[in-house]
């Protein structure tokens, strides 16, 4: 006897589900007509989604995260998941026909974020919700007209002198390298990160990715070189003929947590110079004074983790001569 899956109520989110091919599907709060809907999906061929607006919004989130993380590459995966998760906890119980504009602005406006980073949450939720609609899990998109505030442009730049300044107080080669490249061509941190010696085009002096490997995978990206950063490629494409081009002292290639931690050594030395160009210096009794007022915590991408011994030191040093 064949056997069909049947609804069934959680009681945490007050909503009747079923279990179709493997995917929990939410079917709403009213039970006559989520009944209705639920033999409506039976009845539809399997790879036919049935639209509804009283979807929870935070299975929106998930359904669109994973088609995010199939499609998509992990760094922009990360980025929506981020944005969207802070939305779903503020609103876990929140249905797609009650979704309304005023929702996402009081969200962004609590954030108490700059211009471009809420409209950067604006466009996470409205693209999970055009996702939602396009693929037919909702017949209408309530926040399709909302608008974001415009970008902010970066005023703050790398002055020439500045930048053989920062040379100056690099001791690593490895690290070396790849600001002077990175300086020199002006591209994207993770394509320098990125390259590999087959992208590597010494004679026209370029690297060159595939549709497949650029950035949403639309077009190839090409990274014109400088003499200067061509000269360097050719040296890391000679050492490492397959693999990332550019690898730390160890040999390993250069991960976000060791870039962070390196341009956070760079930091320290440049202060250090800084201090003592004015004059300024702070005693041992200071700083272990300061650190005992200083949050034991921060939050990284959504997660709250504690500081090292090392991280509220430079926070107090860094506050006491502020």
């Amino acid at each position: 006897m064949a056997h069909f899956p049947k609804p069934f109520f959680r009681k945490s989110r007050k909503t009747w589900h079923v279990q179709l091919d493997g995917k929990q599907i939410n079917l709403g709060r009213d039970k006559d007509a989520d009944f209705r809907k639920y033999h409506q999906m039976l009845a539809a061929p399997p790879e036919t989604p049935v639209a509804a607006d009283d979807c929870l919004i935070v299975v929106l989130c998930d359904n669109f995260l994973g088609w995010v993380k199939k499609h998509w590459s992990p760094a922009t995966y990360e980025w929506y998941r981020h944005r969207l998760q802070r939305f779903v906890t503020l609103y876990p119980t929140l249905l797609a026909s009650e979704l309304k504009p005023f929702h996402v602005q009081q969200w962004v406006d609590d954030l108490n974020v700059a211009p471009t980073t809420q409209r950067n949450y604006i466009r996470s939720i409205k693209r999970a919700m055009k996702w939602s609609r396009q693929q037919g899990y909702i017949k209408t998109n309530t926040i399709a007209e909302m608008e974001a505030p415009a970008a902010e442009r970066r005023e703050d730049t790398v002055s020439q002198d500045q930048y053989e300044q920062i040379l100056q107080l690099i001791p690593d080669e490895a690290f070396r390298e790849l600001i002077i490249v990175s300086w020199e061509t002006g591209c994207r941190p993770q394509e320098s990160l990125r390259v590999e010696a087959r992208h590597f085009d010494p004679k026209n002096r370029m690297w060159v990715f595939p549709k497949s490997e650029s950035k949403m995978k639309r077009k190839g990206r090409v990274v014109y070189l400088t003499e200067t950063a061509n000269e360097i490629c050719k040296k890391l494409a000679a050492q490492y003929p397959t693999g990332k081009l550019f690898r730390n002292s160890n040999g390993a290639a250069w991960r976000n947590d060791a870039i962070q931690c390196a341009m956070w050594r760079l930091r320290v030395r440049l202060g250090k110079q800084v201090m003592k160009a004015k004059g300024l210096s702070v005693s041992a009794a200071e700083i272990t004074k300061k650190v005992k007022t200083l949050s034991k915590t921060k939050t990284k991408q959504g997660v709250v983790i504690e500081k090292s011994d090392a991280d509220l030191r430079c926070e107090a040093k860094r506050k006491l001569v502020e």
